[in-house]
């Protein structure tokens, strides 16, 4: 029950990135920084599909997505169309990687350390989706600011 629950808030809120990322109507300013603002909404959904590839994707559902947690930053003007399959993409390996797990799999130790403490695979699932969630809300503040 808890993974299919997991499973509704990745789908739901990626499916937000998705709408958030298309109602940015002057596609430039997906890639636009103001002031102390240090990412761009286009860097940060790149961060988000990074993200879950790399914990979900790749040290759950052995996908062999390799990250490179570094362009999430760089890179700049990738085109809106690339950014949505992007995130559609990822909806699907989020899906089918947490397809794969039993709810007794959530007391398991996720299988790599992130932080200073090992943790359980559901605790770290819990914190993904508050990751995705936080970047998310700044998504939707910079599109209202600037678009």
């Amino acid at each position: 029950m808890i993974i299919e629950n997991l499973k509704t808030i990745f789908n739901r809120d990626l499916n937000r990135l998705k709408n958030e990322i298309e109602a940015y109507e002057d596609e430039a300013n997906l890639w636009h920084i103001a002031g102390d603002t240090k990412n761009s909404a286009g860097n940060l959904c790149l961060h988000l599909i990074g993200n879950l590839n790399t914990y979900i994707g790749a040290g759950l559902g052995k996908s062999g997505y390799i990250r490179n947690r570094e362009l999430e930053f760089s890179l700049k003007d990738v085109p809106k169309s690339d950014l949505l399959m992007m995130i559609e993409q990822t909806i699907k390996v989020v899906d089918e990687s947490l397809s794969a797990l039993k709810d007794e799999d959530l007391a398991q130790e996720y299988p790599t350390l992130v932080f200073e403490d090992k943790t359980s695979t559901g605790f770290f699932l819990i914190h993904l989706t508050t990751h995705l969630t936080y970047h998310l809300g700044q998504i939707n503040y910079h599109r209202r600011l600037l678009d």
